[in-house]
């Protein structure tokens, strides 16, 4: 088993599931109408992401380098994560942004 594939995949997972937590509890301050705190949360989302992502780039740069890495599961589900994600954190601004508007009307 490719333990360096593990590892980064659970980092990858980590990350990205910070992210998203982060994000969820930014839309949450959003709605409260705490938009300082809701920009500063999608801020640190986005740093979790970049971790990820930094991880995977890793990853995928040692195979072109020729390092192989034995194909799992793990990893590929890791990818799917961070995916998934990446699309939530785009939404989750678009929300943001809807809910600071909607507060400016008021």
């Amino acid at each position: 088993m490719d333990e360096t594939l593990i590892q980064a995949a659970m980092n990858v997972i980590l990350h990205a599931g910070n992210a998203r937590l982060k994000a969820e509890e930014a839309i949450d301050k959003a709605k409260a109408g705490d938009f300082s705190a809701a920009d500063e949360l999608m801020k640190e989302a986005h740093e979790e992401i970049v971790e990820a992502h930094a991880t995977q780039t890793e990853i995928i740069q040692s195979e072109a380098s020729g390092n192989k890495h034995e194909l799992n599961i793990l990893f590929i589900h890791a990818q799917d994560t961070l995916m998934t994600i990446m699309s939530e954190l785009k939404m989750s601004g678009q929300i943001i942004d809807l809910y600071r508007a909607l507060n400016e009307r008021k």
